[in-house]
């Protein structure tokens, strides 16, 4: 199989990920700017990974290059390398572990809710502009506490909060049709 630009990509965000996870568990030897350096490497790690998430769709799309790995792979990356960062966040206390369950349970309900919808009748769940907001949020949250600017990372992230909650509610709420033999 003959892989195109934009799934190289999403391979490499995958492959980032556990550059990320050992990056993040090493302890810092040093300050660069009062950021540990493990932080800062760890951060720029993950917005690159975040920008390839945007890359690769936008060249599939632009160069006609979807596939059926890409439509299975690229989701499955994006939701891999967040969960990753929610949870090595919470292991070094930047993030409460309520909000990651939180946010870990919407990602796979709706990943859940996905498969229903295509499973029955082929339908494809496209993301919806407060899913949208929800993923720049996640990323924007993640890259800002690994920086060391907890005070707007924290809110950032329950703004990110907010918007897991609604935009999960809002994909149930649109597609309750796929529970109809629910009893």
């Amino acid at each position: 199989m003959e892989m195109n630009l934009p799934n190289k990509l999403t391979l490499l965000r995958i492959i980032l990920i556990p550059v990320f996870i050992i990056i993040l568990s090493i302890p810092s030897p040093t300050d660069v700017f009062g950021i540990p350096l493990m932080h800062l490497l760890a951060a720029i790690i993950f917005a690159f990974a975040s920008a390839t998430d945007w890359l690769d769709g936008y060249l599939a799309r632009r160069d006609n290059l979807v596939t059926n790995f890409g439509k299975f792979a690229d989701p499955l990356a994006d939701k891999m390398l967040v969960m990753t960062a929610f949870i090595m966040l919470v292991g070094i206390s930047f993030v409460p572990a309520w909000i990651a369950a939180v946010i870990i349970c919407r990602e796979l309900a709706v990943t859940g809710l996905r498969l229903l919808l295509v499973e029955n009748g082929g339908a494809v769940l496209a993301a919806a502009m407060p899913g949208k907001i929800k993923t720049a949020t996640q990323m924007v949250s993640i890259i800002l506490l690994l920086l060391g600017f907890h005070t707007i990372g924290t809110i950032v992230l329950y703004i990110c909060l907010f918007f897991t909650i609604y935009s999960g509610y809002d994909y149930f709420a649109k597609n309750m049709q796929v529970f109809k033999d629910v009893k």
